[in-house]
């Protein structure tokens, strides 16, 4: 699994440097449950299995993320911050629905409690189709989830294996047909690229996913990421690495037939029906939003604090229980470092980047600009108003781009 970032070691008062104008904007929640009943072989995310807890136990774990939560209400209220509502709430993981219903409501009502949430707030988990029911949806749906993420990745049976997915293509349509029975909004994840997954499998995945008629879709370039199984699989010849070349024409046909069917770009991986029925969570966390991250291995980010707590839940476990923070260590962002963010981040947004913003950049050459248009990578007349919007060329090769504005 990917290393956290170094910094400085984190205060065990979990107490943070309020500035003098205080905070402002919306606040959000993160709430991490890293359990799954196996590790896809693709997956570098903090996530372990029932024999790698190291005595920690899911049937317990609820009540941790529940005293974090309590901690960090105290330690904004001692840090001096205004009390703030919440504005989303986003469980993700790991699989959040391998805990009961239950739980995950209990957590929920444990932030209300704590902080309050907004009446229109976005509460969003994550799910696996394979542990999913009516009756657990149902149970979602009351206690204030309003939106489910679901992982469906491919329709392929061929490609799941690949990706280690233990859910059939089958479950996938009855977990969506569910929860838009009960009024909730859906997103389904897809994962594009796996080891030889061809053209037309990525075709069958497209057309799948929109024939769930969902309000929301995401869709991720496959990333073989040091240390997984499957990049030892690549490595000794038992799968094929991804060509670059095909994953660029995958984005080209889920765009065009996303948009085709109604779905359109606000994010790099991201399409939605409109504006009421994007993301709002993730939006807070690419315009710069304050949010508090709970449970092992969660970043969070408030008042140009960022931090991350130990990433293995049995030392996240012990912290809580000696009333420390789990918090392992944070950085004070420096306001170039806010600006050059903002710049990395909005730039993957539809609604693009504002010119102004790059002029805090240290070095900027508003030439870099010319350059991008000449190459056809942003909007001609966006940029004329003012803004950079990245044009499909652009966001094949978004990397390049903030490359070329912040160096």
């Amino acid at each position: 699994m990917a290393q956290l970032p170094l910094g400085e070691p984190a205060p065990v008062d979990g107490l943070i440097p309020i500035p003098i104008d205080g905070v402002n904007g919306s606040f959000h929640a993160y709430v991490h449950v890293p359990f799954c009943s196996v590790r896809c072989g693709y997956c570098d995310f903090n996530t372990y299995t029932s024999t790698e807890l190291r005595g920690v136990s899911q049937s317990g774990f609820a009540q941790h993320l529940i005293t974090e939560i309590e901690f960090s209400r105290a330690a904004l209220d001692l840090s001096g911050a205004q009390p703030r509502s919440l504005a989303s709430v986003f469980f993700g993981g790991g699989t959040p629905t391998q805990l009961p219903a239950a739980d995950l409501v209990n957590i929920l009502k444990s932030l209300d409690k704590a902080f309050g949430i907004d009446p229109d707030a976005e509460i969003t988990t994550e799910a696996n189709p394979d542990n999913l029911s009516l009756d657990y949806l149902t149970q979602l749906r009351d206690g204030g989830f309003n939106r489910i993420s679901m992982g469906m990745q491919s329709a392929v049976p061929s490609v799941l294996k690949v990706l280690d997915r233990t859910h059939t293509p089958e479950k996938v349509p009855q977990a969506v047909s569910w929860a838009k029975q009960l009024g909730l909004q859906v997103s389904v994840d897809l994962i594009y690229g796996a080891p030889g997954e061809t053209v037309a499998d990525w075709q069958q995945t497209i057309d799948a996913a929109l024939a769930l008629q969902t309000d929301h879709i995401s869709a991720y370039s496959l990333i073989v990421e040091e240390g997984t199984k499957m990049a030892r699989q690549i490595k000794s010849g038992e799968l094929p690495e991804p060509d670059e070349d095909e994953q660029a024409l995958k984005y080209e046909m889920a765009d065009a037939a996303f948009a085709a069917a109604g779905l359109n770009w606000y994010e790099l991986s991201n399409w939605s029906t409109g504006a009421t029925t994007r993301s709002r969570h993730n939006i807070a966390y690419w315009t710069g939003r304050d949010w508090w991250g709970y449970g092992p291995g969660a970043h969070s980010h408030v008042a140009g604090v960022r931090w991350w707590n130990v990433k293995h839940p049995a030392p996240y476990v012990q912290a809580l229980e000696e009333g420390r923070s789990p918090a392992l260590a944070r950085e004070v962002l420096s306001g170039e470092t806010r600006v050059e963010e903002l710049v990395l981040l909005g730039i993957r947004l539809s609604v693009g980047l504002e010119i102004e913003k790059l002029r805090q950049v240290d070095g900027f050459d508003s030439k870099k600009i010319a350059g991008l248009l000449a190459d056809g990578l942003v909007e001609a007349q966006a940029a004329f108003k003012g803004r950079l919007v990245l044009t499909l060329k652009g966001r094949l090769l978004a990397d390049f781009v903030v490359r070329q504005l912040l160096t």
